[in-house]
């Protein structure tokens, strides 16, 4: 195809859309009915998981670096990598004398404990023994079959993504008071972006809930630039586990791109002050010629797109944080 002819077939991804007012739109609270959306939960939470449990970000955890910690299911866990880049994970007691290992140092690839100078190199030494460990390019998962309680899967299930190279990517980590089926919750509640999130979605449609035989939800949205400046699309949310929720771009601008939201317990099962960690990675991609750009500049480009997920987290931890306090005032079914 000529350039000429390039141009000709361009399209714009902006929408200029009329000027209304917030209180104007389509109410959707019956289309929101709380037993949808709670069926939609009891299936994503009987998917097997295979005792895989989201941690973090791939590039928080660097060859050369410190090691990083985090709690899972009331589980600490360390993980660091080797000198030529693999990942290691196991708990994150010394078996010395109990020293955080997330506090110590990596020497050469090797776990040095900066109490008494115990040294691991990702083996089992001493009754420490590790952990399964998967880096999937853009999250690390560390697999903790006494906390999952399932049969153990060898990998995670990680959720198709933009060709390497052809995508951006970030990843937002934030804390809330609640349970990880409440941030699940939260996001098979398509509905209420438009009313809860204006600053960010407009115009939106469930345009198909989903069923028995197809558990996809399929909305059209249009992502607010600024003013009345728009991007439309189409876009499916699925839940691949029980703790995963997938928004995939399906039409419009932006096409393949994907918003995972992982949510992980730092907590053990039933604890009275439940706490769960949300692990969201967005892997934005397009056809547009210029997006090489956006790859170009993707260190520039991640804060921006942390503080975008940031904004959105802010009212959506406020959401699932209050549907745990009314579970478990016993004023919401379970």
């Amino acid at each position: 195809m000529s350039d000429r002819a390039e141009r000709a077939g361009w399209t714009p991804p902006l929408r200029r859309r009329r000027r209304s007012h917030w209180a104007t739109q389509t109410p959707t609270w019956r289309e929101a009915r709380p037993a949808l959306i709670a069926d939609a939960l009891k299936r994503a939470s009987a998917r097997r998981s295979g005792n895989w449990f989201v941690v973090g970000a791939s590039r928080d955890v660097r060859a050369g670096g410190r090691p990083y910690g985090r709690t899972v299911g009331g589980v600490e866990v360390v993980l660091w990598r080797s000198d030529t880049g693999e990942l290691h994970a196991g708990p994150g007691a010394c078996p010395h004398l109990g020293a955080p290992l997330r506090d110590s140092r990596v020497v050469c690839g090797t776990l040095v404990c900066h109490w008494h100078g115990l040294a691991l190199d990702g083996g089992s030494f001493a009754g420490w023994d590790p952990y399964p460990a998967h880096d999937d390019g853009v999250l690390v998962w560390v697999r903790l079959d006494a906390v999952g309680g399932e049969e153990p899967s060898e990998r995670p299930v990680v959720p198709a993504r933009p060709a390497a190279g052809r995508g951006v990517d970030a990843v937002f980590t934030t804390v809330g008071r609640c349970e990880p089926q409440d941030v699940v919750a939260n996001r098979l509640d398509p509905w209420h972006g438009s009313w809860f999130h204006p600053y960010s979605f407009v115009d939106l449609t469930v345009a198909r809930p989903p069923t028995d035989e197809d558990d996809t939800f399929v909305v059209d949205v249009s992502f607010r630039v600024t003013g009345r400046l728009v991007v439309p699309v189409r876009a499916e949310f699925t839940a691949p586990g029980p703790r995963t929720v997938v928004m995939r771009i399906t039409e419009g601008e932006g096409a393949t791109s994907v918003v995972e939201t992982h949510a992980t317990p730092l907590t053990r099962e039933a604890d009275e002050r439940p706490r769960t960690v949300v692990v969201e990675a967005v892997v934005a991609a397009s056809d547009r010629h210029g997006f090489a750009l956006a790859r170009a500049a993707a260190p520039a480009l991640r804060p921006l797109m942390r503080r975008t997920a940031g904004r959105l987290w802010r009212d959506d931890l406020a959401y699932a944080e209050r549907r745990w306090a009314l579970r478990s005032a016993g004023r919401f079914p379970e």
